[in-house]
């Protein structure tokens, strides 16, 4: 089976594109163009990051409720985006757990608390903790665990099997994940305003009931994901039972709100 809805990147104002969609037991419905070609991930690197941080979690390595970060902040503060941390910037600018700040600088302490924790570099840790088991060949962390990811779709399509049936973790660590931390705190969505409240799990923004949102107005409020400033997106969504991946090499702004929502709706109304 191939997804005709797939095709809608062609008319994408991007000068590449490539996606997929796959479902839980790891049965890619259709992908659209150069499915191999690596990708600069910007955040979606994030999701990939956080289940490295799972991983570390499940061995033992770290605890989610322990210090990590500026003072008074958690591993989970972290990964929820609710540290206080600013967003590209060391500095603190709220206590933990009051405000949804949308951090990247969160996410590299976050690495550098692994790579103490595990003594190996995070790049290192996240290759042999997902990558690797998930035969993730063409994807690289040479950077910020936060948006220096480089990979393809057919090994997103790889890691979005992963996340709706897990093989690495335990379902109910994933679970735990994909349910929100810190009900009613709200926050900036970046490049889609304040949202009240701006909901997020363990690494993974969640879509409840946002509005503007990057997935589609048929996307089930329990889809969760992470889209990149690099023009890349990836959303699981647990009702329709398929996840979706695009990748361009077009930054994210107006052309993307306005194409994304029609182009998840199309694959969700053909699968």
């Amino acid at each position: 089976m191939s997804l005709q809805s797939l095709a809608l990147i062609e008319n994408w104002p991007v000068p590449t594109a490539a996606a997929g969609v796959v479902r839980a037991d790891g049965t890619v419905l259709g992908t659209h163009g150069p499915v191999d070609r690596r990708f600069p991930l910007a955040s979606v690197t994030k999701p990939l990051t956080a289940y490295a941080a799972l991983v570390a979690y499940e061995e033992g390595a770290i605890e989610l409720d322990e210090p990590a970060g500026p003072p008074g902040s958690t591993v989970r503060h972290l990964l929820a985006h609710t540290s206080g941390l600013a967003f590209d910037e060391h500095r603190v600018t709220a206590p933990p757990g009051e405000r949804r700040l949308y951090s990247n600088a969160g996410f590299e302490q976050l690495g550098e608390h692994i790579a103490k924790a595990a003594d190996i570099p995070f790049g290192e840790y996240l290759r042999q903790a997902v990558l690797e088991p998930l035969g993730m060949v063409s994807t690289t962390l040479e950077g910020s665990p936060a948006k220096d990811g480089v990979s393809s779709v057919d090994d997103l399509l790889r890691f979005a099997a992963e996340v709706q049936a897990p093989r690495l973790l335990d379902p109910r660590t994933l679970a735990e994940a994909m349910t929100v931390q810190y009900p009613g705190t709200k926050g900036v969505l970046p490049g889609y305003g304040h949202q009240n409240p701006n909901d997020w799990g363990l690494g993974f923004e969640i879509r409840d009931s946002k509005s503007p949102h990057w997935t589609g107005s048929s996307s089930s409020a329990r889809t969760f994901g992470h889209f990149g400033q690099s023009g890349t997106f990836l959303w699981i969504d647990p009702v329709a039972g398929a996840a979706a991946v695009a990748l361009t090499d077009r930054a994210f702004g107006p052309w993307a709100v306005e194409v994304w929502p029609a182009f998840t709706d199309a694959v969700l109304g053909e699968i």
